[in-house]
């Protein structure tokens, strides 16, 4: 059975769209042993490729089926091996735009424009 790339990527779900799947390919963020490749490339058993799904997060899959359907998850995880390495966990850093420590007495109320000044100063306020 002939299957192009985009159609097997998205089938097996690691994109939502046919059309991005196409795009992301296009861009160079798909590849068969450090190659390059087209969309309409066939897909075959035992091909490696290597796709970056941004943020840091690659992932590297074995072909072990081919399958031009979209199907659950559940079925779709039979076709292909899943060889990347675990996702390491960054760390978060604090938002600098907003801060939660702010200190308002209950039933106070919203803050006063005068009160929002203040708070600006201090570096409590939006």
């Amino acid at each position: 059975m002939r299957v192009r790339l985009d159609t097997y990527l998205w089938a097996i779900r690691l994109f939502k769209t046919r059309t991005l799947t196409a795009s992301q390919i296009k861009s160079g963020k798909v590849k068969l042993n450090e190659k390059t490749v087209k969309a309409s490339s066939n897909v075959q058993v035992g091909e490696i490729y290597t796709i970056n799904l941004g943020g840091g997060i690659k992932k590297i899959i074995e072909v072990v089926e081919v399958i031009d359907k979209r199907q659950s998850y559940e079925i779709v995880k039979n076709f292909y091996i899943d060889c990347s390495p675990p996702i390491e966990k960054t760390e978060s850093h604090e938002n600098v735009l907003y801060k939660t420590n702010i200190k308002v007495d209950k039933g106070s109320g919203r803050p006063t424009k005068k009160n929002r000044r203040d708070l600006g100063k201090e570096g409590g306020w939006f």
